[in-house]
């Protein structure tokens, strides 16, 4: 009798711990052609592929010490690496103490935080996934209460017994949140100049912690995305007025990371595309400015824009129906592909739960389902606040609005949503090889690569 002898398993390299080599990252699909739904042929980013269009949206667990994560953050987002996303993105991170949303968000305005972020990077890179950083600053919108100690009648600021800076608020004009909120101050250039140096730093660290991508937030009425508004930016310097004064901030915090980041990494930039103001007939931020900007951002160095939208004021009427978000990132799209400008990727965001929904996103050809509105409000004000107006049977029409999309809510309540995603789709893709005897049905039998 003839005793087969099998190798050895191989490590992974590069990482401080043991964990079998991947053939393939998870959510590779094992199967080419045609046949196989764009949502999971590779996408690449200047010099980062990624193997599947899911991105795990950022999300803030609130959950640091002092702005360094810890080990929720390890099993949190090695969850989603180790289930087949190909891009992870950390939650909002700060680029200097006064700019987190609350007191127990993540920062990286320190050189001590890089190592705690490092660790979280080494085991997404050992599942052979990548993993970015959100950068971000709160603005007028900082030192905020986490959800779970807030009431819907009870202004949610973190006062300084709570570890919060309401005192120290800063926005591009002296007008706060909403009535009960601390007023912030407005910046001086030397602060504006200030931030824009603390991002680039900022950027640096993450880049000295390894991460394969970084985006820029410039959203949800944060500090960026209050300076692109003309309802929160009332200066009437440089940094105001005019739509080339009021992005001077944002365009200026985009060219100074990208002199500090490695020339093969991408750069992604988040923004609402709208502020839903149009209603008040004042000048607001909104789909047309959007467009604008984005035409801008190819020459900038920026590769992937995020689109969302909302949450510069508590006035906005949203017309939410399942689609809102993705519309808009299509409408922002279609404009540059009229202008012959393909080199801007876009992402697609908004309540994505089924696999359906996520498919015809990026979906050249295909019809867009009819879907109903699940009704969820978002923590950074996509829906929050104002007067929602819901169609869920409106016509979106065909093709793709995207080329990737940015999944959060659906990857808390299913970790293994890209795995799920594909049986449901019929594509066989790798699986994390731990899990092989647990595999997904695909088409009423197991799925040979689940």
């Amino acid at each position: 009798m003839t005793v087969e002898k099998l190798a050895p398993n191989t490590a992974a390299a590069g990482v401080p711990f043991y964990t079998p080599i991947k053939t393939a990252p998870a959510g590779t699909a094992l199967d080419t052609g045609a046949d196989v739904p764009t949502l999971f042929t590779p996408l690449r980013l200047r010099g980062m592929t990624l193997q599947n269009r899911f991105v795990v949206s950022p999300m803030c667990m609130y959950s640091t010490e002092d702005g360094h994560l810890t080990d929720w953050h390890l099993v949190h987002l090695g969850a989603f690496a180790v289930r087949g996303a190909a891009l992870t993105i950390v939650g909002a991170t700060a680029v200097t103490p006064n700019g987190r949303m609350s007191p127990e968000d993540g920062g990286l305005w320190k050189d001590s935080q890089i190592a705690p972020l490092k660790r979280v990077v080494d085991f997404v890179h050992s599942q052979g996934q990548k993993i970015g950083i959100q950068l971000a600053h709160a603005g007028r919108k900082a030192s905020t209460l986490v959800p779970w100690h807030t009431t819907p009648t009870c202004p949610q600021v973190a006062t300084a017994e709570a570890g919060g800076w309401p005192d120290n608020l800063w926005a591009p004009s002296a007008i706060a949140w909403d009535e009960g909120y601390p007023t912030p101050r407005e910046m001086t250039v030397a602060q504006i100049e200030g931030v824009i140096q603390s991002f680039a730093d900022a950027a640096r660290r993450a880049v000295e912690a390894g991460v394969d991508t970084i985006e820029i937030y410039a959203g949800h009425g944060y500090l960026l995305s209050g300076f692109l508004s003309p309802i929160t930016n009332q200066r009437t310097d440089a940094y105001g007025g005019s739509f080339t004064n009021r992005t001077r901030l944002l365009t200026s915090t985009i060219l100074a990371i990208r002199a500090v980041i490695p020339p093969t990494m991408p750069l992604l930039l988040r923004i609402s595309a709208t502020e839903w103001m149009e209603h008040t007939g004042q000048p607001s931020w909104d789909l047309a400015q959007s467009q604008q900007l984005a035409a801008l951002l190819p020459d900038l160095g920026v590769d992937l824009l995020d689109v969302t939208s909302g949450g510069n004021s508590p006035a906005q009427k949203i017309r939410a129906d399942a689609y809102y978000q993705a519309d808009l990132a299509g409408e922002i799209r279609a404009a540059l592909w009229r202008d012959g400008e393909e080199r801007l990727a876009i992402g697609a965001v908004g309540a994505i739960a089924t696999a359906e929904m996520a498919r015809s996103m990026v979906q050249a050809g295909g019809t867009w389902p009819a879907v109903n509105v699940n009704g969820e409000k978002g923590r950074n004000g996509e829906g929050r606040n104002g007067t929602v107006e819901v169609d869920a049977e409106e016509e979106h029409g065909t093709g793709a609005k995207a080329d990737l999309v940015l999944v959060g809510r659906q990857f808390l309540r299913e970790p293994e949503f890209v795995l799920k995603t594909a049986a449901s789709l019929g594509v066989r893709v790798q699986a994390p090889v731990q899990y092989l005897g647990a595999p997904f049905k695909l088409g009423g039998a197991v799925n040979g690569g689940l």
